[in-house]
């Protein structure tokens, strides 16, 4: 596949009411997607995007921890051409810290486990489709772990290795596999971090500008892009970058 076009698909973003998952929302409505579902933990949480797009947006509750909620998906969703697999949460977290077990849970549920069930519920319908993508987001910290996010990490190395084994998996079919891997972005998860962050439209852009030129990995920063150089070079070398952080 090495051309994708967006105008008048159908694409279902999760978290998809602030930062990156709004930003991948906004993008594909205004490059022509015909309908959005935005995917989100609280409905009430999208009342500025309704009224801003109307009915282009279709809200969907949906904790992607939830399998009540993803079996349910099929309810409410005919057809479907792009899975954004965004939702996912942090927390500032040693891996040998007396609360590290609880917290790896709790990401890995929601980093990971979360994305192979709503892609496992959503690949019938994906399948159905002419052409299809699915974008998972990532991190930088999953290709190299960061000390402080030791659980998060390792929860991101996984959707990581999850996108390299769907796309072998789906290199037959005509479904496009996308990872993102992004540095820190100005959102409410990346406060703190004292360096310039791009904006999370970058991030929607970059995924979709890739996805459209039939490319697969996306580092949509210059703190990303940075790091992945660093890790071409020598994996140790991106290990010991993030340990002086």
């Amino acid at each position: 596949m090495t051309t994708f076009i967006v105008k008048g698909k159908t694409a279902l973003v999760t978290g998809a009411n602030r930062g990156i998952g709004e930003a991948f929302v906004r993008y594909l409505l205004q490059a022509g997607a015909n309908k959005v579902y935005a995917a989100v933990r609280e409905i009430s949480s999208l009342e500025s995007l309704r009224s801003e797009f109307g009915d282009k947006i279709e809200p969907v509750l949906l904790d992607v921890t939830n399998k009540t909620h993803i079996a349910s998906l099929h309810d409410k969703i005919d057809s479907l051409d792009i899975l954004v697999n965004n939702a996912g949460i942090a927390h500032g977290c040693f891996s040998t810290a007396n609360e590290a077990i609880e917290i790896a849970r709790k990401e890995m549920e929601t980093n990971y486990f979360g994305p192979l069930q709503v892609t496992n519920a959503l690949l019938p319908l994906l399948r159905k489709s002419p052409e299809a993508a699915i974008i998972n987001i990532s991190s930088i910290a999953g290709i190299g772990a960061m000390a402080a996010i030791g659980p998060y990490s390792a929860s991101k190395a996984a959707i990581h290795s999850f996108t390299q084994g769907l796309r072998s998996e789906m290199q037959n079919e005509k479904i496009a596999v996308i990872g993102v891997y992004p540095g820190p972005i100005d959102t409410r998860m990346a406060e703190g971090w004292e360096i310039e962050k791009p904006s999370p439209n970058q991030v929607a852009q970059k995924a979709f500008k890739t996805l459209t030129t039939g490319g697969i990995d996306v580092f949509p920063d210059d703190f990303s892009q940075q790091m992945h150089t660093l890790f071409l070079e020598h994996p140790n070398k991106l290990q010991e970058a993030f340990s002086q952080m």
